[in-house]
């Protein structure tokens, strides 16, 4: 499928694999990992509970000899039925729009370009972002965001719209559970073309009726990061 304008002016802001964690790991230490709704081996554990879940990805990433798992953009995910959140509405939403990095609560958050904070929020619902952070990027002319969520409540703290951090520069850490909106702990890290006036939030999760918007506005974060590109 040819690439879209905005898919192209991402492609190009890097040449290689670019940290959206802690520097300490390396490409080889990442190894992608199947969420969506037909692996099976889902079935076998308690995706409502964070603990099963968490327990699931720590025997994946130990079997594996890997420290951090990652993938589903566009995934088409059963865990996000547990939560009114997502699933009360007649038009369901199941499909994922950023990446998810998952690994150690505490791990460091890293800004991948050079920003400045749009906004940040503790979305608290259950099965929401929890603590999350926005941050807009303006190049040649041309503006868009990387939102980072499921962090830390420490990670909101002295925080002010408009601070400045380099690419590279830590800009927070994975929360736990009990403070991440109760997932295993993990990084959503999504691009977003237009935040539609939101402030500390954006959707992360689309229904197919909405879709096509979001695909467009929402491209694949990895064209950035390159960890499989």
């Amino acid at each position: 499928m040819e690439r879209t304008g905005f898919e192209k002016f991402i492609w190009n802001l890097t040449q290689r694999f670019t940290s959206v964690l802690d520097t300490s790991f390396s490409p080889e230490d990442y190894i992608a990992i199947d969420l969506s709704e037909t692996n099976e081996e889902l079935e076998k554990i308690d995706i409502s509970s964070s603990e099963s879940f968490a327990g699931f990805i720590d025997n994946y990433l130990k079997n594996t000899g890997k420290k951090v798992a990652f993938g589903g953009y566009t995934e088409i995910r059963k865990l996000y039925r547990r939560s009114e959140l997502f699933s009360h509405l007649e038009d369901a939403r199941d499909i994922h729009l950023g990446m998810d990095f998952w690994a150690p609560a505490q791990t460091a958050v890293l800004a991948v370009l050079d920003g400045k904070i749009h906004s940040f929020k503790d979305n608290a619902n259950f099965g929401d972002y929890g603590p999350t952070i926005i941050l807009e990027h303006s190049l040649n002319g041309d503006k868009f965001y990387s939102l980072y969520g499921h962090l830390s409540r420490k990670s909101l703290e002295n925080l002010k719209p408009g601070q400045e951090f380099k690419q590279g520069e830590k800009i927070g850490e994975l929360g736990t559970a009990e403070e991440n909106g109760d997932y295993a702990p993990h990084l959503h890290f999504q691009i977003i073309g237009h935040l539609e006036d939101k402030i500390g939030d954006f959707p992360g999760v689309a229904s197919r009726r909405d879709l096509d918007f979001y695909l467009r506005n929402c491209p694949d974060p990895d064209l950035l990061l390159k960890l499989r590109h």
